[in-house]
């Protein structure tokens, strides 16, 4: 378990807690890999009926650590050896209810792993965003699929294409989040949510979630958005978005095509 993932569980909600509040929360692969292990054992334990994804500090997730992502990508021949794909077959395959609490930013894969959750209770001042092709990447997390789904095509392809972000009473009102509370609200107020799910058939619910989405489908489009994503990555736009991103600039794409 990664020093940076925390889990606790009581009367039934499995609470795992992103804990790199120096770094925004920003994701390594070995923060992947907890909350793999954490998602894939909730499934086949009884104990959890509900899970509970929360973030300390002021930043619900800044999306991937940067340095960390490049450097094991580029040792990396395949992407879906990544510890990050582990985690997202794990959502795919969850069919537990899973809410998450999120205050300040959720950027790249710490708006796109909301898109999997069933209740979401945000900031009125949190800010999602996409800037997946700012850093000349490609949509991952099945969100190519499910961001359009929810907020529809035009506005799904600003999100991508602009990058910029979405405060959480219009993410609340696009339909991204059931609740835009105040930040001191946003903990209680989807421990509640969760407190209250986990009082219903564990069963029944389980049922519905499973009826409600489809896991094979959202994989397979996984493993595509990542063939697109691992081919990217290695492209000359990718090496100019990351140099420009660690030299602090806006990257210049005016010669690349």
């Amino acid at each position: 378990m990664s020093e940076h993932i925390r889990t606790q569980l009581a009367d039934g909600v499995l609470t795992l807690t992103l804990d790199r509040a120096d770094k925004k929360n920003a994701i390594t692969q070995a923060m992947y890999s907890a909350l793999s292990e954490a998602v894939e054992q909730a499934r086949t334990d009884d104990t959890v009926r509900v899970l509970l994804l929360r973030a300390e500090g002021d930043s619900f997730s800044a999306g991937n650590d940067i340095g960390d992502f490049i450097a094991i990508g580029s040792q990396t021949e395949k992407p879906f050896d990544m510890s990050v794909f582990r985690f997202l077959k794990a959502l795919a395959d969850l069919d537990k209810p899973l809410v998450a609490a999120v205050k300040g930013r959720a950027v790249g894969i710490g708006l796109t792993m909301l898109l999997h959750c069933d209740l979401v209770v945000l900031a009125e001042d949190a800010l999602l965003s996409v800037p997946f092709v700012n850093l000349a990447l490609a949509p991952e997390a099945a969100s190519s699929l499910l961001l359009p789904a929810v907020i529809g095509h035009q506005r799904a392809f600003e999100m991508f294409a602009l990058g910029e972000p979405l405060d959480g009473k219009t993410a609340v009102a696009w339909g991204l989040a059931n609740r835009a509370v105040p930040a001191d609200q946003v903990e209680a107020t989807a421990a509640d949510l969760a407190a209250r799910v986990a009082a219903r058939a564990p069963n029944s619910l389980r049922k519905t979630k499973r009826l409600m989405r489809d896991a094979e489908g959202l994989w397979a489009l996984m493993q595509r958005e990542g063939e697109a994503f691992g081919s990217q990555m290695k492209s000359p736009e990718a090496m100019e978005a990351f140099m420009a991103f660690t030299q602090k600039r806006a990257p210049d794409f005016s010669k690349l095509g």
